[in-house]
């Protein structure tokens, strides 16, 4: 067993010597920006959750600071995301009243919940399991949140209190009973932000977008009350640090979260390795895959006794740190460190925020969320990975969005396995032999596949090209053997040729090299 080093037990301790001051001064400015960038998303962040708006400053102060202290990837920032957000509301809203102690309570329990179980998959190097949530299900997920989020966010946008719904059709069905009711002045102020947002972020679109319609927002209601002093506001709270929260150990209600907390921390883990690998192939940089997953379940694992809510990688603030030139973790280190200065100094400033503008940017950062980019190119390459994105995306209209994520992990592996259970067999005859080149493994799902096509073939002898075979399991073996076995009572015989030494060595295990009814040839 290897004894853990200094560096791998403070990984930072690899990166943080080698920092001069012109690095650090770098540092610190990308770190401002990206503070910039993190204070009205994690404020909005948090609404979503059903968090009161401080959370979400909270999500953005110490789960940042371990995930880049104890990560691998130079640029990925985390903190409070709008997936992420969507289904810890989705998991927690039923079993509690949003904004409540006690729903602020089982968020953070989930939170830590989740960490541990991504620590684990860190710990025991299992790391590489993130990689059955494919693609096509990120996306699905991503583009059925975004249509809850923004079915979340408008009756906010029309001046409307409707309680919330556990599904999205809910929610459209709540709203269409209630369209009577919409308050205009708070449904202008919405669409004034949203329009605002577009233009800046077509005009401008390195400028903090968000905070300024915020900030202009805010301006109007406070120049016109008359037209808009009934408007909603954000709920005032006293600027502080993240405080230590203890969490409740009770087992009913850890075994009631578990399956929330497995489907977010994988969802998570997903989008943080994802951003991770794109930018690190841009950087140049090796990543440490288990690393990284070791140190996202440590952040959220410390994050939520320290009240922060589940975070991941941001896909905007990690871009943000690339293109600004960050030159080491210490970027989201300083970011962390602002949004805390902004938690305790800046806290009044957030009370004038409007809620109908904070939806109007929430619709906003929701249409964002839709790579349009890579759904048309999934539907180019291929059909059945965009079906399992479009039933993704239903479950996540339909269902719990948990569950809409284990929906689409099933639907990926079951493509996943239709298609290797037929590898690619190519027919052929040489002399009296007829030849079968299979291009691909024989495992349990391919196995009858083969058999079958075996069955058909009239020669005398038969030969199996194994060149590109890389894996057989038992039921592969027993398959080769039962079908040597049949020619071999019907005087003919079947040859294995070019096959590599690890399926050879398993097709002797059986019976043994002395009494295996195959023959091999180099």
């Amino acid at each position: 067993m290897a004894i853990p080093t200094r560096h791998s037990l403070f990984p930072f301790l690899s990166w943080l010597p080698r920092q001069t001051r012109a690095t650090v001064g770098r540092d610190l400015v990308v770190g401002l920006s990206g503070a910039i960038l993190a204070l009205p998303q994690s404020i909005a962040y948090a609404l979503i959750a059903g968090l009161p708006p401080e959370y979400g400053l909270y999500a953005a102060i110490v789960p940042v600071l371990i995930a880049c202290l104890w990560g691998s990837s130079w640029h990925l920032i985390c903190g409070p995301t709008a997936a992420i957000s969507i289904v810890l509301y989705a998991t927690v809203s039923p079993l509690a009243v949003p904004a409540s102690q006690d729903y602020i309570t089982l968020i953070l329990l989930l939170t830590v919940l989740a960490g541990i179980f991504q620590w684990l998959l860190g710990l025991l190097r299992f790391g590489a399991l993130v990689n059955f949530v494919s693609h096509s299900v990120v996306l699905g997920f991503t583009l059925g949140a975004a249509v809850v989020i923004a079915l979340g966010q408008l009756p906010n946008l029309l001046g409307l209190d409707l309680p919330n719904e556990a599904t999205a059709l809910k929610s459209l069905l709540m709203l269409f009973s209630h369209i009577g009711a919409v308050d205009k002045p708070s449904l202008l102020l919405g669409l004034g932000t949203l329009a605002v947002g577009i233009t800046l972020k077509r005009l401008l679109p390195r400028w903090p977008s968000l905070l300024i319609t915020l900030v202009i927002s805010s301006l109007v209601v406070w120049a016109w009350p008359a037209m808009f002093g009934h408007v909603a506001l954000v709920s005032a709270f006293t600027g502080r640090l993240p405080p230590f929260t203890p969490l409740p150990l009770d087992p009913e209600l850890i075994l009631r979260l578990l399956p929330g907390a497995v489907a977010v921390g994988m969802l998570g883990l997903v989008t943080s390795l994802s951003i991770a690998r794109s930018l690190s192939v841009r950087s140049g940089q090796l990543l440490d895959a288990n690393q990284e997953v070791r140190a996202q379940g440590l952040s959220n694992i410390v994050g939520g006794f320290f009240a922060g809510s589940l975070s991941a990688g941001s896909f905007t603030r990690s871009g943000l740190s690339y293109e600004a030139g960050a030159g080491s973790p210490l970027a989201g280190v300083f970011s962390a460190l602002w949004v805390a200065l902004f938690a305790v100094a800046g806290a009044k400033l957030i009370a004038h925020i409007p809620i109908p503008a904070m939806a109007g940017s929430i619709l906003l950062i929701a249409w964002g969320l839709v790579d349009h980019r890579g759904i048309r190119a999934l539907y180019r390459v291929s059909r059945s990975e965009f079906l399992v994105m479009g039933l993704t995306c239903l479950a996540t209209l339909l269902l719990e969005l948990q569950t809409a994520i284990y929906a689409g992990v099933l639907a990926s592996l079951f493509f996943y396995l239709k298609r290797t259970s037929q590898p690619r067999v190519h027919h052929s005859r040489e002399g009296e032999a007829d030849v079968l080149r299979v291009g691909g493994s024989i495992f349990f799902g391919a196995s009858h596949y083969l058999q079958v096509r075996l069955q058909r073939l009239q020669a005398q002898r038969v030969v199996i090209d194994a060149q590109q075979i890389n894996f057989i399991d038992y039921s592969g073996v027993e398959m080769l053997h039962q079908e040597a076995r049949r020619l071999r009572g019907q005087g003919r015989s079947l040859t294995l040729r070019g096959a590599r030494p690890q399926v050879v060595e398993e097709l002797l295990k059986l019976e043994g090299s002395d009494k295996c009814p195959i023959r091999f040839e180099g």
